[in-house]
């Protein structure tokens, strides 16, 4: 495959449901076709990717991904941006869950709820055929990595941490990592029908059932005890000075850092509601002193609010 340094990272790329499959009352795996999917950047880990939304009688629309020039400009976020409002749906950002370029699938988790958003309630409803645009990386791009946030860099010793929104991601990650990593995961689900199965290698995986506690006790509790039991770990992974962590209003600020890959032994990646990951970096950073440029945190979204398109 050619690498061009012209290529943008993303592209747009139609594809079509080619199966739709129920894992758990709370998820759904679809798997997407596309001919041009040969092309689909295979970085994974938790790489982020968009569905743009078809429009209510199934059309998709127009942001480029008809015109080879457009899409190698790479002008489908303004072409979205400049559609009118009644051509223009929503997109949302998921996670690549497997990609397969010479089979030309792509596999995406969807979290289903009673309260489902655009992309929830359209993926509770999707069928074989069904057409959607999926922004994506191009492997022909030197950048096809861009969103992409987990760079443990030269740890070995690695604490993931989520809720049922970072499930593909942490799943992902763990099927991914090189042998010899050493694994704590923990992932907090609506329900113990929610576990899902993971080919996690040694990786030490706890699913933490929420049931009817609120979001994200369940977890907070099970990383804090973890932080107890590794107190050792974490004081070879202190900061080699103070370091102050700054207070974030989660109902103006996104609350998201990735730091680069670098040196140390140890690596955490925490992801999910807005306000149990406030809470469990702050547990980490100021309450054990981890230095925060181990410490990766997204707060993919915020409780009693939906998630913006852009």
């Amino acid at each position: 495959m050619t690498i061009t340094a012209i290529r943008p990272a993303y592209r747009p790329y139609v594809a079509v449901v080619k199966e739709v499959r129920r894992l758990s009352p709370h998820f759904a795996r679809l798997t997407f076709t596309s001919p041009d999917f040969d092309v689909f950047g295979t970085d994974r880990r938790d790489q982020r990717i968009k569905i743009v939304l078809p429009l209510s009688d199934g059309r998709l629309c127009d942001i480029g991904q008809d015109d080879p020039a457009a899409i190698d400009n790479g002008e489908w976020y303004t072409r979205w941006r400049d559609l009118p409002d009644d051509q223009r749906t929503p997109f949302r950002t998921y996670t690549v869950r497997r990609i397969d370029p010479a089979a030309r699938e792509l596999d995406i988790d969807f979290v289903l709820h009673h309260d489902a958003g655009p992309a929830g309630a359209w993926a509770e409803t999707a069928a074989p055929g069904d057409s959607i645009l999926v922004v994506g990386p191009d492997a022909r791009s030197p950048e096809s990595a861009q969103g992409i946030d987990f760079h443990p860099g030269t740890a070995r010793r690695l604490l993931l941490a989520g809720d049922e929104t970072a499930a593909p991601a942490i799943c992902a990650i763990l099927e991914g990592l090189p042998a010899g990593m050493d694994v704590d995961a923990f992932i907090e689900v609506p329900t113990v029908d929610d576990m899902l199965p993971v080919a996690a290698g040694a990786a030490r995986t706890t699913w933490l059932p929420r049931d009817e506690r609120p979001h994200g006790e369940a977890l907070i509790d099970a990383v804090e005890g973890w932080a107890n039991a590794s107190s050792d770990l974490l004081v070879r992974a202190a900061a080699p000075r103070p370091q102050v962590v700054e207070d974030i209003d989660l109902d103006k600020e996104l609350l998201w850092d990735s730091p680069d890959d670098g040196d140390g032994e140890f690596y955490a990646w925490i992801a999910g509601e807005s306000s149990a990951v406030k809470v469990l970096r702050r547990m980490l950073v100021q309450g054990h002193g981890v230095d925060r440029k181990r410490v990766a945190f997204m707060g993919y979204w915020r409780a009693g609010m939906a998630e913006r398109s852009a």
